[in-house]
């Protein structure tokens, strides 16, 4: 009877060879009409633009003129641009400043979120409502807060015998009135770590408590390395929003120099002293103020790879970190 089966299973005929390549063939028609627009719109709108740059960054342009090869030109300059290290230190100092003090604030702020037993959601949406507001409104905003001489901060130190800095009219206090700013409307990353912290195992800390395991332990013991990921993942955005931080530099430049035209235009980008001069607010002036298109494109270029660097450092040190968790866990 076995072999009888066995030799009706092997007289069947095969499916056609060709019958299942129109098959796959369709299938994979079918997924690229889906994707179409994504792809289209990704090579129209980042695609064309980012080999566009590159090409530019190696030619002198000024929007009228055709472009002119210079070779390395462009980039040679940078390195006898003194605004140009001027604004590489300051957009580095906001790097540094703002990563650390965003996650550290929205970490704690998620932290005492999470204890609270009553009025939880009101919290939750008063930390997100700043995040939404438009990037001029939160900075025009905290420049008439900290305003000195008659500013509400100004008023409320003068309370306590305290004289309150010049902020955004002192080159000292200009880039800290901008992590300020960036603190305020921190609201996303709150809400992201948030989630992040209500989602580690209640069983987890309930073993470390029968272990006698304080709440400081239990928290830097269980809910650091849980949300680890997640910290990582602060870390990449708060780089990228102070590597590509403009509009509030040039806002708050204005508003504090008081030089702008009928229109709102300012007249002195980087007031005071440069202090708000970043990298994409002097990449801007290169480009739509001197018309030295060449030279923005390079600047352009080199704020790209690095911001993808620095991306692909800690998205690989993110990767990593998750695999020795899953290698920890599974021994």
């Amino acid at each position: 009877m076995t072999a009888a089966l066995e030799r009706v299973d092997t007289g069947r005929p095969a499916a056609p060879a060709r019958g299942r390549s129109r098959a796959r063939t369709r299938h994979r028609l079918t997924v690229l009409a889906f994707l179409a627009p994504a792809i289209t719109g990704f090579v129209l709108f980042f695609g064309y633009p980012l080999v566009a740059t590159v090409v530019f960054s190696f030619t002198r342009y000024d929007l009228i003129n055709p472009p002119e090869f210079v070779g390395l030109a462009n980039y040679l300059f940078m390195l006898d641009d003194p605004l140009f290290l001027t604004s590489i230190y300051n957009t580095l100092w906001l790097v540094v400043v703002v990563t650390i003090s965003r996650v550290v604030f929205a970490l704690g702020v998620a932290s005492v979120i999470a204890r609270l037993r009553s009025g939880v959601g009101l919290i939750r949406t008063l930390c997100y409502l700043p995040s939404l507001a438009p990037p001029v409104a939160a900075t025009l905003v905290f420049f008439l807060v900290m305003r000195p001489n008659g500013g509400p901060l100004d008023t409320a130190l003068g309370w306590f015998g305290l004289q309150g800095p010049l902020w955004f009219s002192d080159p000292d206090w200009a880039k800290p009135g901008l992590a300020v700013i960036l603190l305020w409307v921190s609201g996303d990353l709150v809400i992201i770590l948030l989630a992040a912290v209500l989602d580690v195992p209640q069983e987890q800390y309930e073993a470390a408590e029968l272990d006698g395991a304080g709440a400081l332990r239990r928290w830097w013991h269980i809910t650091l390395p849980t949300i680890s990921p997640v910290l990582l993942f602060g870390v990449v955005n708060s780089v990228i929003v102070a590597l590509q931080l403009f509009t509030q530099a040039v806002v708050a430049g204005s508003a504090g120099s008081g030089a702008a035209d009928v229109t709102g235009n300012t007249r002195n980008l980087g007031f005071p002293d440069n202090s708000t001069l970043t990298f994409p607010v002097w990449l801007y002036t290169q480009g739509f103020r001197y018309f030295d298109m060449g030279y923005a494109a390079a600047m352009a270029t080199v704020l790209f790879v690095v911001s993808f660097a620095a991306t692909a450092v800690l998205v690989q040190r993110m990767r990593r970190s998750s695999h020795q968790e899953e290698g920890g866990s599974g021994a």
